[in-house]
């Protein structure tokens, strides 16, 4: 097993690194808060670092999970950075969710110190990361990919070198516009069959075993109808992430219609106080409209 370190315990990158420490990898874990790093400590061993740069001292992978663009540039560049306590030939694994010129820009920063990188979003949310089924999609060179890839199965059931740098992040923008037009569609098909006086609950057991069948409709759809919201991937998540779906929409010259229309109604979930909804919550529109 390796010596890894992860930065960042959001409620994604907390039982993230939790896996890795369980498949037997010894790990050493960064957050900005540190009373976070504690917790995770007396939770699952290790060790802790106070700053990126300590955590990523020696380490073999290291793996990153923060909020956007800005945040991954404040733990990998600079004095304190992890990219500044890597040894020539680590890995670095960002996880984060966040735009494909920030991978391109990483990968570069990396590849002057001999470092590999590979930009990995996540899908599966946090019940995803928490059970260690997180689909991981990934861009950066082969060889990078094939040393880091069992670590990565610590914490996921579906790993993907989908091509080079950026790629990964650019297929996570494609997962989360499939997403915000399905979910779209669930809450006005469930809308519909509430208006229509439908047993919604025989409805989606005998929908979602058709064509009609998603994730979401597997696992949304039901809270949907009982408007229960107060848990899952934020609104405000959703709306970070299509902003840069479609700020990369604008340079690749790609059309997103509905995921435009989409967002807009996400932001009127966040102004009526559903900034921590969960994504389902477009259904609050029209029940409540």
């Amino acid at each position: 097993m390796a010596k890894v370190a992860f930065i960042g315990l959001g409620v994604m990158g907390y039982p993230m690194a939790g896996h890795l420490s369980k498949g037997g990898h010894d790990v050493t874990v960064y957050n900005r808060t540190a009373a976070k790093a504690a917790k995770w400590k007396k939770a699952f061993g290790g060790k802790t670092a106070k700053t990126p740069r300590e955590a990523a001292k020696g380490k073999e992978f290291v793996f990153v999970c923060v909020g956007n663009d800005d945040d991954l540039r404040s733990v990998m560049l600079g004095e304190k950075g992890a990219l500044a306590g890597m040894s020539k030939g680590a890995v670095l694994i960002d996880n984060t969710t966040a735009s494909a010129n920030v991978a391109r820009e990483l990968h570069g920063a990396a590849r002057k110190s001999g470092i590999g990188f590979i930009d990995a979003p996540v899908s599966g949310g946090q019940a995803g990361a928490e059970n260690g089924v997180l689909t991981v999609m990934c861009g950066g060179n082969k060889r990078h990919f094939k040393k880091a890839q069992a670590a990565m199965e610590c914490y996921a059931r579906q790993v993907t070198l989908i091509g080079g740098p950026g790629s990964g992040q650019l297929t996570k923008m494609v997962n989360q516009i499939c997403i915000a037009g399905l979910v779209q569609g669930l809450a006005e098909g469930v809308n519909f069959g509430l208006k229509a006086g439908l047993d919604m609950g025989k409805v989606i057991d005998t929908i979602s075993k058709g064509a009609a069948g998603s994730w979401q409709m597997e696992n949304r759809a039901a809270t949907m109808c009982e408007g229960k919201f107060d848990f899952g991937f934020a609104v405000d998540w959703m709306r970070k992430d299509l902003g840069i779906c479609l700020d990369e929409a604008n340079s690749n010259g790609a059309r997103l219609p509905v995921a435009a229309v989409v967002d807009q109604f996400y932001a009127t979930v966040q102004a009526r106080g559903g900034k921590r909804w969960d994504t389902s919550a477009l259904i609050h529109l029209l029940l409540n409209d």
